[in-house]
């Protein structure tokens, strides 16, 4: 894998941990968009990898969003930011967050996509969508998917006052789920990511599905989706061996088949 590379890929056991690797400021542009895209396809499809964790290289930050001087055009850039950060909520299998510094507009935005949010707490951590100090918008999802997570009234102070909050204060209001320190971030995620690994990797697929498909398309839709998923597990390697081993009254040992 080249320097250049805008991403650095890492498999251990069951994980993919996806580095974005633009330095100074891990700024995202095109080639790096089609790249992770790519990352996730992949690992969507690839049976071994059941969770994916999503940080920046280095220690500064996650990601300051936008890369300006990518000359792709600001239309071509934002429909894939868009496609991609989609593309992350809608993974069947959990994407992990891990927060190591700044993320910013659309680092930010990438980072609300995931499903889960580490974030290490130091004084230069912070997040936020500040787009409108610019006379702009988020436009990466930030002003559907902040909302969400935190409120409407909540949502609409940070992003029209372009507040940067902290780690401390991103957990009270539910933007972040845990804090770490510098030196058990990566510890910290992983061990979250192992244990999320270690569950029955289809049950799980349905389970995110059916979670996705409700908070997206409405309840009647996700009671469908839980509906047509439960189906499909019925008849799965998985679901026999986990029966199995709860009689047997043993750990069960789950394939993802």
């Amino acid at each position: 894998m080249s320097s250049d590379d805008p991403l650095i890929l890492t498999r251990e056991d069951h994980l993919l941990t996806i580095e974005i690797n633009r330095p100074p400021a891990n700024a995202m542009n095109l080639a790096a968009f089609v790249a992770l895209e790519k990352a996730l396809d992949e690992a969507e499809n690839e049976r071994n990898i059941r969770v994916i964790i999503l940080t920046g290289a280095g220690i500064k930050g996650f990601s300051a969003g936008m890369d300006l001087s990518d000359r792709s055009g600001g239309d071509v850039v934002t429909l894939k930011a868009q496609s991609v950060c989609n593309r992350i909520e809608a993974m069947s299998k959990p994407v992990i967050a891990a927060i190591n510094g700044y993320a910013l507009g659309g680092g930010c935005e990438i980072a609300i996509s995931c499903h889960y949010r580490f974030m290490v707490d130091a004084e230069k951590a912070i997040i936020g969508l500040p787009e409108t100090e610019l006379g702009v918008m988020p436009v990466w999802g930030g002003t559907q998917r902040l909302p969400r997570l935190v409120g409407r009234s909540k949502a609409t102070e940070m992003i029209i006052l372009s507040k940067r909050i902290r780690a401390q204060e991103a957990q009270s209001i539910g933007l972040v789920d845990k804090i770490c320190s510098r030196e058990t971030l990566m510890p910290d995620v992983r061990e979250f990511a192992n244990a999320l690994a270690a569950r029955p990797p289809l049950a799980v697929q349905a389970v995110m599905r059916s979670i996705h498909t409700g908070v997206n398309q409405g309840i009647a839709a996700g009671l469908q989706q839980e509906l047509d998923q439960v189906k499909i597990l019925s008849g799965s390697k998985d679901a026999i061996e986990g029966k199995t081993a709860f009689y047997e009254k043993r750990k069960p040992v789950f394939t993802g088949e």
